[in-house]
């Protein structure tokens, strides 16, 4: 009996170290199949490589919390190449979400990888690692309380449950997204615009499944604070507003002048007079991802600043 146990034992031992090395050999292949990729990419001018770090910056984010907050792993345990020996996030943690936003989330941050991989092709020797980013709860509360404008009690925990997590999910994407549109015209070269909207393609998708989300709770009171769904996104787009000095957000519901053709309060989709996405500037990006309304002042997710020419 004893060795029929440790026979058996020994069989399972050998299934796991066969199953790691299999996993090693696929991460092996593919960091190798990245490093190829780079003599297939045509080159980028200075200028749009300069232009596109500024979205390297908000891609590591994403991947970092849509990653971890859905599966409790990052870029290290995914593609650690990518990362390039950047520093590890401050506060990354699993959330309490239920099954079906842990899988899209999840999905959002896979996404994420092929998006800093797609940059790191494009970017060549101007890729740079992961920078220092804080999504710590202690970050999340000071950015809800300057969004509600008063301290909240209890802080806001994006981690707890999946309606605090989604409406937190909501400050990420669309900045993204909007830096996109912003930076399309300045690109010179038709790989970079390729590049880019491509990006922004999917970018645009993931708010789009966030704003719907939201938008079927948009009456329901988010606990304990007696703030509806709806009240929140207003109020985190008027201070997205407030420091990029310049109207590029909307909530979920606006006024009636505001909303498609102005014959709705219904606002599925942030978009301008004519439904067009908004779009910002690098400068402003900077600005609203830190927190501090001036881009050469780090702060937030960004505790020592984005890296790359434009940010320094």
């Amino acid at each position: 009996m004893c060795l029929l146990m440790f026979t058996v034992a020994m069989s399972c031992v050998v299934i796991a170290l066969e199953a790691h090395c299999v996993v090693e050999k696929e991460q092996k292949e593919e960091e190798e199949n990245y490093h190829k990729c780079f003599e297939k990419v045509k080159n980028l001018t200075v200028w749009d490589k300069e232009l596109i770090q500024v979205a390297l910056n908000l891609e590591y984010l994403e991947a970092e919390f849509f990653l971890w907050s859905s599966v409790g792993k990052g870029l290290d345990k995914f593609a650690p190449y990518l990362a390039k020996g950047g520093p590890h996030p401050i506060g990354v943690q699993k959330a309490n979400l239920p099954p079906l936003l842990a899988d899209v989330f999840f999905q959002f941050g896979l996404q994420e990888v092929g998006h800093l991989r797609a940059i790191h092709k494009g970017l060549k020797e101007y890729a740079f690692p992961r920078p220092l980013l804080d999504v710590s709860t202690k970050t999340w509360a000071k950015l809800f309380d300057k969004v509600i404008g008063k301290e909240l009690k209890p802080p806001f925990d994006p981690y707890c449950n999946g309606l605090n997590y989604v409406i937190s999910a909501y400050t990420i994407p669309y900045v993204g997204l909007t830096g996109y549109v912003g930076a399309n015209p300045l690109l010179l070269s038709k790989e970079a615009k390729k590049l880019v909207a491509g990006l922004l393609g999917v970018e645009s998708g993931q708010d789009a499944v966030i704003r719907t989300f939201l938008y079927q709770k948009r009456h329901e009171e988010v606990k304990p604070y007696g703030i509806t769904v709806a009240e929140f996104t207003d109020k985190i787009s008027s201070l997205r507003n407030e420091l990029s000095h310049a109207f590029l957000d909307e909530g979920l519901v606006v006024p009636r002048p505001l909303g498609p053709e102005g014959l709705t309060k219904g606002n599925i989709l942030s978009a301008d007079k004519d439904s067009l996405a908004y779009g910002r500037t690098p400068e402003e990006v900077f600005a609203t991802v830190y927190g501090t309304g001036t881009a050469s002042k780090p702060g937030g997710f960004y505790p020592k600043g984005g890296r790359g020419k434009i940010a320094q």
